[in-house]
């Protein structure tokens, strides 16, 4: 049976070549998509770093979930941009490998950082009293790390099982990067080790952290009914809207993908899934903490240097007309 199977050396990267009159459109669509990302992301890491204020758990937690997304969007987009422009749509077959490992290790790793960053609104809604104690530094240290090194050997090992496989002699991804569902289209022979490690890891990194993101919610809800004015609970949710707008958001549009890697979704059905959460969320997610935020959106109007210039021509206008008022 081996002889019927081949190793490939590099992968076609169909990408949207399919919309060959759209591909200039696309680029620059998606070029200042990016960039977005890299500013929005890059930003809220700046702001969560060099205002005081905001040295807390909460932003700690944000600055590291803007650093993942940065990583898993910078090891799609610069090879989509080129192969938008370039005939030659090729990556290596290592190439292939390293961008699906890194992109899976990351993806997973924010699922663990979105159930860090649940604990974190349970410990300050319902343990106010003791926050700083649950939450110390030395807590969120570990709970980051642990994000990282609960995906990374898993990830590796299931971009290994994937990539010693035999590839059919068809190289070509009908996608937009090396998608996990996608590459494992083109492995030949019986893929039901992929997927059954592919289920195993769906549920570890996955459906565990959702599962403690929503035990979570259930107590800051019944903590959040026994508040005995509106205003208490409107604030309390007020600091979970952004962080549980973003949960919804991507386990919404990535979980689809990754529990049934042989699903019966079209091809061009997986690459619009795709698109939601590796261009619209880490997209989203600088503008839902901002917007949301009040600390972010103040920290972001120090930084401005016209901000910063209105508000002082608003304080000596106030002091002027104070002064106007005084004089008999």
């Amino acid at each position: 049976m081996r002889r019927n199977h081949s190793m490939v050396n590099n992968f076609l990267l169909l990408g949207f070549s399919d919309l060959p009159g759209l591909e200039g459109l696309f680029f620059s669509v998606f070029l200042t998509i990016y960039l977005l990302i890299l500013t929005g992301n890059t930003l809220i890491i700046i702001v969560t770093l060099v205002d005081q204020t905001l040295h807390t758990p909460m932003f700690f937690f944000l600055r590291n979930l803007s650093f993942l997304e940065i990583c898993y969007t910078s090891v799609i987009f610069p090879k989509m941009l080129e192969n938008l422009l370039s005939e030659d749509k090729t990556i290596s077959f290592l190439g292939c490998a390293f961008q699906m490992g890194i992109f899976l290790i990351t993806g997973a790793a924010e699922c663990c950082l979105l159930a860090a960053m649940a604990y974190d609104r349970y410990a300050a809604i319902c343990h106010p009293l003791r926050y700083t104690i649950i939450m110390s530094d030395r807590v969120c240290s570990e709970l980051v790390a642990s994000s990282w090194l609960a995906a990374i050997p898993m990830q590796v090992g299931q971009t290994v099982v994937v990539f010693t496989s035999y590839f059919c002699d068809v190289n070509k991804i009908n996608h937009f990067f090396c998608d996990f569902p996608a590459v494992v289209k083109l492995v030949c022979g019986n893929t039901s080790i992929n997927e059954y490690l592919s289920l195993l890891e769906a549920v570890f990194l996955g459906v565990i952290p959702f599962a403690l993101i929503s035990i979570s919610y259930v107590c800051i809800a019944s903590t959040i009914l026994k508040m005995p004015t509106v205003e208490g609970r409107r604030k309390a949710l007020s600091t979970c809207s952004s962080h549980l707008t973003v949960v919804m958001f991507f386990y919404v549009t990535g979980t689809p993908l990754y529990l049934k890697p042989k699903s019966s979704h079209s091809l061009g059905t997986e690459k619009f899934l795709s698109l939601f959460y590796t261009v619209l969320s880490p997209l989203l997610n600088p503008l839902i903490y901002s917007l949301r935020n009040k600390e972010v959106r103040v920290a972001l109007g120090k930084l401005m240097p016209h901000s910063q210039e209105a508000n002082a021509h608003r304080k000596y206008g106030k002091n002027k007309r104070s002064c106007r008022m005084a004089v008999p």
